[in-house]
């Protein structure tokens, strides 16, 4: 089995501070870079919005936000909050997805690559057939990119201690439907006790 580790969204726009912050992101940000330096992945992709500027990107951004379907500005192309969170060491990251690019986008499987191409393409020409997936926010991309991954045929495993949830109720409804739909649910302490005796 070949695993790779998704990263969704650790973005300064979802982290403490940002446009759409979630308590925890930026500890989240920490995390996952501890979890990437333990050597476990054979592969690490990471998704960030990237929306264009100076438009509503399909109606996905809003001056007067609901915040279930439209959103305030956030994560505009080349800007600070567009950025990975810097507690996130980006150079260990092997593909690079963009998403919501002009259209409403949740899951990473419907970003791209810079070379255009899709993420469940480029893992399986990399041989990848198990996710562990970790990010921002745990009921929004964290939530679809899981169930996308399980629809694409990959085997998921969500890491909820190295989530944040908008919410923390909708954030284990989140979890609850990634275990319906198939995937494990579990904590990154079972990524560690894997990791062979040096």
């Amino acid at each position: 089995m070949t695993r790779a580790l998704l990263i969704v969204d650790v973005q300064n726009d979802f982290t403490e501070g940002g446009a759409l912050g979630c308590n925890g992101g930026a500890q989240v940000a920490r995390s996952v870079t501890e979890l990437i330096h333990t050597g476990s992945y054979d592969l690490v992709a990471a998704s960030r919005d990237w929306h264009d500027p100076n438009s509503d990107n399909g109606g996905h951004i809003s001056e007067h936000p609901d915040f279930v379907d439209t959103w305030p500005p956030h994560c505009i192309a080349d800007t600070h909050g567009a950025k990975y969170h810097p507690g996130l060491e980006a150079d260990h990251i092997d593909l690079h997805v963009r998403k919501g690019m002009g259209v409403p986008a949740y899951s990473a499987f419907e970003g791209e690559l810079d070379d255009g191409s899709k993420l469940a393409d480029a893992l399986r020409a990399r041989d990848v057939d198990a996710l562990d997936i970790v990010g921002i926010a745990t009921d929004h991309c964290v939530r679809a990119s899981a169930l996308d991954a399980l629809a694409a045929g990959f085997s998921v495993r969500v890491l909820a201690d190295l989530t944040a949830p908008v919410s923390a109720a909708a954030g284990e409804a989140a979890l609850e439907e990634v275990r319906a739909a198939g995937g494990e649910v579990a904590d990154s302490d079972a990524v560690r006790s894997e990791v062979p005796e040096p």
